[in-house]
């Protein structure tokens, strides 16, 4: 049995961060009825680039989930979801903050129908402040939240990280907040409501920076690939490409001047990790000179012999194919029924005794819109009118 077996989401979400929480919760093996729009969510059209006719953005946080087509808009459509709610634990959406009110369903409508709902709350800036109306996205979370401030080159114009750290880094808060309510509600018995941001992730992540800015009143500056409290700890440029050296003690600092063996690395002015951040601009520009002598990969397998932190900076194709990877399952492929083999990022938390594991494909538009309505006891007759009346879309209307 998988850990979260027997727990009911249902997942009011779209794009990034509300789909990844659920698909986390999911594959610990919660059921995800995926509630979507007649227009469906709106990654089913972000692309290319596309495998056939299906967005491989939607592809990549959706497996795991059933897909049920729903117009809320329409009372009807309301009514259906309100009876969906009785059975469920937990209700995720990731609205502009006020939407839910609008449409008729906010927390406290929804724990009329069910007093143990668990309702989360992904937005930008959350669900109360100044801020909480503005419309979230992930690079505004990344500017607006410091990250952008201190990634990049020194001197260089701000810039974002590569995938979005503030969709993805709210879905796993948003993740933490459901299991942890839903362990507080085994004692009360009560559900609760989770307000989570794309801003207050950002923020929560500084950590470090945060502390030496409240010791020193210093705003934090880009540094590339070096850390402000420690050297050498960055990225390097060998003959033919770039790897990362993390000496992250003065024993670890010590080996590698025996590995260098290079004499002015000797100096008492770079004896101590404080002595080291002090002169960091010259001891960098020293080790800089050395490390294009040799390969990328000679400096790894000479720097690993020495028990050195150090691994190469790799490509998405260098690392989705390496070994470690793939024995870590960390990516998997799964038979679609339409798209033939597709490949998958595995589960990346690793229980021992009920591991979370991949079970469907991501799923079609309204796949599951008639066998949800018939398990919660609808007629045959009635899913007929709900389809006639535009309510309920079955997959094989969808477009």
């Amino acid at each position: 049995m998988l850990p979260l077996a027997g727990i009911k989401i249902i997942d009011l979400t779209r794009i990034l961060s509300g789909p990844f929480c659920t698909m986390t919760l999911a594959d610990l093996g919660a059921e995800v009825i995926k509630i979507e729009s007649p227009q469906g969510d709106d990654t089913r059209q972000w692309g290319p680039p596309f495998i056939k006719n299906e967005s491989a953005y939607f592809l990549s946080v959706n497996r795991n989930k059933k897909s049920v087509v729903l117009n809320l808009k329409d009372p009807k459509g309301k009514e259906i979801l309100l009876k969906m709610v009785e059975e469920a634990d937990v209700v995720v959406e990731n609205f502009r903050p006020g939407t839910l009110k609008k449409l008729g369903i906010d927390y406290d409508i929804l724990k009329q129908h069910n007093r143990g709902v668990i309702l989360a709350s992904i937005s930008g800036f959350g669900q109360t402040g100044p801020y909480s109306k503005k419309p979230g996205y992930d690079v505004l979370a990344q500017g607006m939240g410091g990250l952008m401030s201190v990634t990049g080159e020194p001197d260089g114009t701000p810039v974002k990280a590569g995938y979005s750290l503030a969709d993805i880094g709210a879905g796993m808060w948003a993740t933490i907040g459901i299991l942890s309510a839903l362990w507080e509600r085994e004692r009360s018995g009560q559900g609760q409501w989770i307000d989570v941001s794309l801003l207050d992730t950002m923020v929560s992540w500084q950590t470090y920076l945060a502390g030496n800015y409240f010791a020193t009143n210093n705003d934090p500056k880009p540094l590339g690939g070096a850390h402000p409290n420690i050297v050498p700890y960055q990225v390097f440029e060998a003959s033919d490409g770039h790897f990362i050296l993390a000496v992250g003690n003065d024993s670890l600092w010590n080996s590698l001047v025996d590995v260098l063996d290079v004499e002015a690395l000797r100096d008492r002015k770079f004896k101590t990790n404080p002595d080291r951040v002090q002169n960091r601009d010259e001891l960098i520009s020293i080790l800089e000179e050395i490390f294009k002598r040799k390969t990328r990969d000679e400096w790894v397998d000479m720097l690993e012999s020495a028990k050195i932190p150090c691994g190469p900076v790799n490509k998405l194709s260098d690392i989705l194919n390496d070994v470690h990877i793939k024995e870590r399952e960390m990516v998997v492929e799964m038979e679609h029924p339409s798209l033939g083999i597709l490949k998958m990022l595995g589960v990346p938390v690793k229980l021992s005794r009920t591991p979370g594991r991949i079970k469907t494909v991501p799923p079609a538009q309204g796949e599951h819109s008639e066998t949800v309505l018939k398990q919660m006891g609808y007629s045959k007759e009635e899913i007929e009118t709900f389809i006639k009346e535009g309510i309920i879309i079955p997959q094989q209307k969808c477009v």
